[in-house]
């Protein structure tokens, strides 16, 4: 007896547990919003609000389908449901318990968005709330997620809401407009000028015995010290290797100022940069006065060989100046780099693509560089 007492009760306390899990969610349904100098159509920003509703998990929600028969019913609630006793009237039709009220006014550059859930029984607005944003088609369901999840008290990522958010005055934040470009860089140059030369020259005359172009390979770091919804100011400095693949190491550092526009991510930036080089005092045997015609002579070489005479400074065009020589002394070299490109985005992943100028004394370098990033919110 005592056994079938104690199996009941434990019986009709687990028919409550579940009762009480199994308590029906309220209903709810979106009317059509109403729509002002906004491009995306009120079917579309609808379904938007119902699709971030459903991620809460705390409705039932209507879709178009389950309110097509109420719309087809009365031509208010498809053209002009916005009137508080209207969207009583489509909720009481539908049946649901809750109907949610928005609007979307675009202009002066951004969007601003009025969401209402209205209680169909009482008639009383169970939550509301209003917010500018940006004007930004593509960031409509982003826009949406942040209303609905902060009327539920959810909270939002601020980064997402700094992205979207709309400011009278100019925002100068260190997140805002942000786009996080730190990663690996690879790219490709040519070499001009004396630079082209160093490189094309034998080994033995102190050159690099290459085609005058190499690879690069690094990596960049940079902040943000200005950001509004448009523009980005950077700092940036970026560390390179090149020549790898022709048996050579030419370090560089470069430090430079950047400036990112618009929400395509174009980017200019600009700044020295410094690296190592091995330079000697010499002349090139133009003439061919001491061995085959253009052979590079650095001073010391050409003191220790037998055609050292002080007749040189007599000779027409063999001036004795600076040259990059492998075989010279090392010195500090600086240079000016100019860079222009765009941050192209592939869902969670940014990809700079930068073209690049970099200027120093009878020489330069220009190139292509790509990187990428995950971004990581």
């Amino acid at each position: 007896m005592k056994t079938k007492i104690i199996l009941s009760t434990f019986g009709w306390i687990l028919s409550m547990h579940m009762n009480a899990q199994e308590a029906p969610k309220a209903s709810i349904a979106v009317a059509f919003p109403h729509l002002e100098n906004f491009d995306v159509s009120k079917e579309i920003v609808a379904k938007l609000i119902q699709i971030e509703l459903i991620k809460l998990d705390e409705y039932r929600v209507y879709d178009e389908f389950d309110m097509k028969e109420a719309t087809d019913s009365d031509e208010r609630f498809l053209t002009d449901c916005y009137g508080k006793n209207c969207l009583i009237d489509l909720g009481t039709t539908l049946g649901v318990d809750y109907i949610v009220s928005s609007s979307v006014l675009v202009f002066g550059g951004k969007s601003v968005i009025t969401m209402k859930f209205i209680e169909v029984k009482t008639g009383e607005i169970y939550k509301s709330d209003v917010r500018e944003f940006i004007e930004d088609n593509k960031e409509v369901q982003r826009m949406m997620q942040l209303m609905v999840r902060e009327m539920h008290g959810i909270k939002v990522h601020s980064e997402d809401l700094a992205r979207i958010k709309y400011d009278d005055q100019p925002i100068i934040k260190d997140n805002v407009g942000k786009v996080n470009n730190n990663g690996p860089r690879v790219g490709y140059s040519f070499f001009t000028g004396d630079l082209a030369e160093f490189a094309r020259r034998p080994e033995d005359q102190g050159g690099l015995d290459i085609f005058p172009s190499a690879t690069l390979i690094g990596y960049q770091l940079e902040k943000q010290y200005i950001g509004t919804e448009n523009f980005s100011a950077l700092g940036e400095v970026l560390f390179m290797v090149s020549g790898l693949e022709k048996g050579h190491a030419l370090p560089s550092l470069t430090l430079m100022n950047g400036f990112r526009f618009g929400k395509a991510g174009w980017e200019i930036a600009f700044g020295p940069g410094f690296g190592l080089k091995k330079v000697s005092d010499g002349f090139f045997d133009t003439e061919g006065l001491y061995g085959n015609a253009g052979d590079y002579w650095s001073m010391s070489e050409f003191r220790n060989s037998s055609h050292y005479s002080y007749e040189l400074n007599n000779q027409p065009g063999y001036d004795i100046s600076e040259h990059l020589d492998n075989n010279g002394s090392t010195k500090l070299n600086t240079r000016w780099v100019m860079a222009f490109g765009r941050t192209f985005r592939a869902g969670g992943l940014n990809i700079p693509v930068n073209v690049f100028y970099s200027s120093m004394k009878n020489a330069s370098m220009i190139g292509l560089s790509v990187g990428f990033n995950v971004v990581k919110n």
